[in-house]
């Protein structure tokens, strides 16, 4: 047995057995029946005038009449629609200009009015200023100095801190003052 067949019908060489190859498959629109619906135009009346809108718009159409309807289904698809769009919107519009911060001048009265108004603190009557000084001193009271103390909670404070607020509270001594912690 040769084997392979008279030569006259043998494939030459760098000849391919089937020169048009394997046929392709035709390429299948890969669309859901979703989109085929929802590509199509339908003609709906609006203020009575007919005119072309896709489905999605019709469909958008109806919820939004559904919703003023009362329908709460429609209702919630409604506000999620705008939401959506609202977010889109802020999408592409430019970004919004640097904020601009509007310093006050310093007035260093308006925390004194305060404490005076709250009664968190009272003037020092034995303060005998100079006759330049703006501002009269100020001592803070007892309770508000005993209900700071109470809020430091673990934090101590040094004893320079302590002889500060000692300074500055009217009768300083009625308090007890915490432990300074060491510096």
């Amino acid at each position: 047995m040769t084997g392979a067949g008279p030569k006259s019908t043998r494939f030459r060489k760098g000849q391919s057995g089937n020169p048009k190859g394997r046929p392709r498959k035709e390429k299948t629109s890969r669309k859901s029946a979703f989109d085929v619906i929802i590509d199509r135009t339908l003609t709906i009346t609006q203020n009575g005038r007919s005119r072309e809108a896709s489905v999605d718009e019709a469909l958008q159409h109806k919820t939004y009449l559904d919703a003023l309807a009362g329908n709460r289904a429609a209702c919630r698809q409604v506000l999620k629609m705008i939401a959506k769009r609202e977010k889109a919107i802020a999408a592409k519009a430019p970004p919004a200009p640097a904020a601009t911060r509007i310093m006050e001048p310093k007035d260093p009265r308006n925390a004194d009015e305060a404490l005076l108004i709250l009664g968190v603190a009272s003037p020092d009557t034995k303060w005998g200023g100079s006759p330049d000084d703006e501002r009269e001193r100020l001592l803070l009271e007892p309770w508000a100095v005993e209900a700071a103390l109470a809020r430091r909670g673990a934090r101590r404070l040094s004893a320079r801190d302590i002889e500060e607020a000692r300074r500055s509270t009217r009768d300083a001594n009625s308090l007890s003052w915490p432990p300074p912690v060491e510096e």
